[in-house]
């Protein structure tokens, strides 16, 4: 069953579900490669501190090691003195361990990047169940992991015994030898074990990062039903956010529609274009769009706005370049101030004639709109140089 399973599995990994597997916390991760980095780094840092190793070193020993029979008559005197010890152990060790900690780090995030989740964390009580425990015991996936564990313990030991085959001898002279050169003996035996070690553990790191994350994806792949399932989902939210889109939509356009009937004035090309201006001299430093609209749009605003006694003004150019250039909420730009000023100075003139407090203006104004603002002014092109074009 699992086999064909993994049959049916053949499609890559989507980029949703490489996501959603990184938020359980699934990454491909190598043990090799912070192996490799923390035995290397920790080398480089031994060999750049080695003179004040020593030293500290040859020092800890000296007064570790130096006793006389006042000292010995004091009760708790080797407690004090191992407490000492530790503590000056600690001061030097503590610095090193915190470096290759940030070393390894570092090398699982090369590996497989930053990711933060507490999803990891979570209890799965059915891992306790030992059924299923000793089924996961002998997955290839576990079996390939004991495998190469099993070779990687292998060639470090054999490593490790040559190393010690060759210098044997060497570690049973310096106990005839002064500690200080004893100390420096040792520590370049380390150094060159190392290295054998780092070599080793290279090779490995170098196979196993690639590896890892094949095994990774290889874990991800996809069915056809998953695939479709995941497509659905998809078009499902897409759906979900164009029905959220289009209710905003609907409910902007309803506060703009009641926006309709305090405007001071609407502009319009008589079938296409409506703009609805506002303007409060006391609160407003230019006039504001409160509606806009085209089509049937423009003819529900037009509707409304006789409805409601508010002039209606047919410049087409004005009102195609309203539309274009300013948005609902929004003031005018500033090069249609003087052409709105000159339909506004009318509204209010005839405004104020119908309510018996002046003269009636005599003609419809012409607002002057910079020919560049009309969206249907066309900049006309020479004959010569629709030619010139067709011949290159």
């Amino acid at each position: 069953m699992a086999d064909q399973d993994a049959q049916d599995r053949n499609l890559p990994a989507s980029a949703k579900k490489i996501q959603r597997s990184r938020a359980e916390g699934q990454l491909p991760r190598s043990r090799d490669l912070p192996h490799f980095a923390m035995l290397v780094s920790g080398g480089a840092l031994l060999s750049a501190t080695a003179p004040q190793a020593l030293d500290w070193l040859q020092k800890m020993l000296q007064h570790g090691l130096r006793f006389d029979a006042q000292l010995l008559q004091r009760p708790g005197f080797m407690g004090e003195r191992l407490g000492e010890l530790t503590l000056q152990a600690l001061m030097f060790l503590l610095p090193f361990c915190g470096v290759l900690m940030l070393v390894a780090v570092a090398a699982n995030v090369a590996a497989g990047g930053w990711n933060w989740t507490m999803k990891p964390l979570t209890p799965r009580f059915e891992h306790l169940n030992p059924l299923q425990g000793l089924a996961r015991l002998f997955q290839w996936q576990h079996l390939g992991q004991a495998l190469k564990a099993v070779l990687l313990a292998l060639l470090l030991g054999g490593v490790g015994a040559l190393v010690l085959k060759d210098r044997i001898a060497g570690y049973v002279g310096i106990m005839s030898v002064p500690l200080p050169s004893a100390i420096a003996y040792a520590g370049q035996q380390l150094m060159q074990g190392l290295a054998l070690l780092g070599l080793a553990l290279a090779l490995f790191a170098v196979i196993d990062v690639p590896l890892q994350r094949h095994l990774y994806l290889k874990r991800l792949r996809m069915s056809r039903e998953e695939a479709k399932q995941e497509m659905k989902e998809i078009e499902g939210n897409l759906e979900m956010k164009g029905k959220m889109r289009a209710r905003m939509r609907e409910m902007a356009k309803r506060r703009m529609m009641a926006a309709v009937p305090t405007a001071d004035l609407v502009v319009m090309n008589p079938t296409h274009y409506a703009v609805a201006l506002k303007y409060e001299e006391g609160s407003m430093a230019a006039p504001k769009v409160v509606a806009k609209g085209t089509d049937l749009l423009a003819f529900r605003i037009r509707d409304l706005a006789k409805d409601s006694k508010v002039p209606v003004l047919q410049s087409p150019m004005l009102a195609r370049a309203l539309y274009a250039h300013a948005e609902v909420d929004r003031e005018i730009p500033a090069a249609l101030f003087a052409a709105v000023a000159q339909v506004l100075a009318y509204v209010y003139q005839l405004k104020a004639a119908m309510a018996g407090r002046g003269q009636a203006p005599t003609q419809m104004p012409d607002p002057q709109v910079p020919p560049e603002l009309d969206p249907h002014n066309k900049p006309h092109r020479a004959p010569d140089a629709d030619l010139l074009e067709d011949e290159a």
